[in-house]
């Protein structure tokens, strides 16, 4: 995977485009400061297989820093930004990281860094755009390195740390391919062919700090292809930013979608969508009604795959399969599919069962043998622990996660299906249900919803709600009751951390 192609030959095309400050990057800029970058590394005595941290928001040198790491042959490690001090140094000491870059936005974090390290900053630190004690100010630092390529150039890759929705993050690590960059192809490198327009534009509303941010807009930029990256996401912003820059694909995950259905029609009437001629989702399950919506809304050109960070296998569906088989997140691309119960036996077609790949990436969790042993079963196959079934012809539907299972009095729920039913209420923003510990039922179910509007937070939409999601589902499923919040704990790619929802509400 390059981008020195397009450096070359397109050195003014933008490579990155910033929404909403208008910051652009061109393939010839990025091209250049890579290779200051990279030649620092080395100079810093930085090899192939060592890492690099990096704590930014989304901003003009992220990518910058990928392609750096990447034609060194490092890991580059992307931090979640809303993680405090002790949580990011955590994962800094995890992966043994060389060196850490960070950025001026996120400045308190870096300075209350070191007193979480337990064994003290990395020797090679950076933050940009900005002076601290202790750190070299970036990119000046590297200002007086070539801008050519270095000498040794090798393939690197991503080592991304999981959510840590259930508990600290974990590092998946792949083996690194020990070839040039030229000779190792990405890992999505055959999407752009038969998805992406070569002559596109591509959206990235998400986080960079995650993996198919990260992942796809890299894979875009080595076809040469502009990525406009949002600053932060944000309902109106996104469809201003699809508008203003031409907008022809993009990468979303469900709870933008339901956050762009919930703006007034007026809004989303007012902006022109014309250039869109596909866009993808994945990351957490849609629900059926938020995505018939969004087809009604934009066409059917709203794809899904289905995937995770550690690459074990992946599936896709096109908005017109879809259509055919709603609820589907598609058949595998590339590794065959097993569903397998509680003792490691294959189940028949319909019948829900955890999720394994056989095929796919290998990985390990980083420093985890235990939880890497656990990913795998008795033939060597692998799961991210999710739960599913497929139909007769192969499609897959995803039931819920294995952490989120409601057992209440011996009868197994998975709470995905209530939540997704409330969110499609015209009332409702966002929903939780999970299982609360009952001293007659073992669990019983409980939901925790955020309207759209401050006011309808009340004990009489509460019981409302409880009656109309009565009407939708068989009544062991639905919660037994309704509270409120302003916000729910969700992550930017829309996982939710339940366990602070669970603590809370289990008291």
């Amino acid at each position: 995977m390059q981008i020195r192609e397009h450096a070359e030959a397109t050195p003014d095309k933008p490579a990155v485009i910033l929404y909403p400050s208008g910051t652009v990057v061109t393939f010839g800029e990025m091209e250049a400061r890579a290779n200051r970058l990279a030649h620092y590394f080395r100079v810093a005595g930085l090899v192939e297989g060592d890492s690099v941290a990096i704590l930014m928001e989304n901003n003009e040198h992220f990518h910058t820093v990928m392609w750096a790491a990447r034609r060194a042959g490092l890991y580059y490690v992307p931090i979640n930004t809303h993680l405090a001090p002790a949580e990011a140094a955590y994962i800094i000491d995890n992966c043994a990281a060389k060196a850490v870059i960070g950025s001026a936005a996120l400045r308190k974090t870096l300075e209350d860094l070191e007193s979480e390290l337990p064994h003290g900053l990395p020797a090679v630190r950076m933050i940009a755009d900005d002076d601290l004690d202790g750190w070299l100010r970036y990119p000046e630092c590297v200002a007086d390195q070539p801008d050519t390529p270095i000498a040794d150039e090798i393939e690197g890759d991503l080592l991304q740390y999981s959510s840590g929705t259930t508990g600290r993050p974990k590092g998946i690590k792949r083996e690194l391919p020990h070839v040039h960059p030229s000779e190792a192809p990405g890992m999505m490198s055959a999407l752009v062919g038969f998805w992406m327009d070569p002559n596109g534009v591509y959206l990235s509303p998400a986080p960079l700090y995650h993996t198919a941010p990260s992942v796809w807009s890299m894979t875009m930029q080595a076809a040469g292809i502009p990525v406009v990256v949002m600053e932060k996401f944000d309902a109106e912003g996104c469809l201003e930013a699809i508008a203003r820059h031409q907008v022809t694909h993009g990468q979303f995950v469900p709870v933008m979608f339901t956050r762009m259905l919930k703006l007034p029609q007026s809004v989303r009437d007012s902006y022109d969508l014309s250039s869109l001629t596909r866009v993808m989702h994945a990351a957490a399950p849609c629900p059926v009604e938020i995505k018939k919506q969004m087809i009604d809304w934009w066409g059917p050109i709203v794809d899904e795959y289905y995937a995770s960070s550690e690459a074990i296998g992946s599936t896709l569906i096109t908005a017109e399969e879809w259509l055919t088989h709603p609820g589907s997140v598609g058949k595998s691309m590339l590794a065959a599919i097993h569903i397998l119960d509680e003792d490691g036996n294959e189940v028949p077609a319909g019948q829900a069962g955890e999720i394994y790949f056989e095929g796919g990436f290998d990985f390990e969790y980083l420093n985890d043998a235990e939880k890497t042993a656990g990913a795998r079963s008795a033939q060597g196959w692998k799961t991210v622990g999710d739960i599913g079934y497929l139909d007769e012809d192969g499609y897959l539907y995803l039931t819920d996660r294995r952490h989120h299972m409601i057992i209440s009095g011996g009868v197994n729920i998975y709470p995905q299906e209530a939540e997704n039913m409330l969110v499609t209420h015209p009332k409702v923003m966002d929903a939780a249900v999970f299982g609360i510990p009952d001293d007659e039922m073992g669990q019983s179910v409980k939901g925790v919803v955020q309207t759209v509007d401050a006011a309808d937070a009340t004990d009489e939409f509460a019981e409302e709600l409880l009656a109309w999601l009565r009407e939708h589902l068989t009544h062991y499923k639905c919660p037994r009751s309704i509270s409120f919040e302003a916000q729910l704990p969700r992550t930017d790619t829309g996982k939710l951390y339940k366990q602070s929802l669970i603590d809370k509400y289990s008291s």
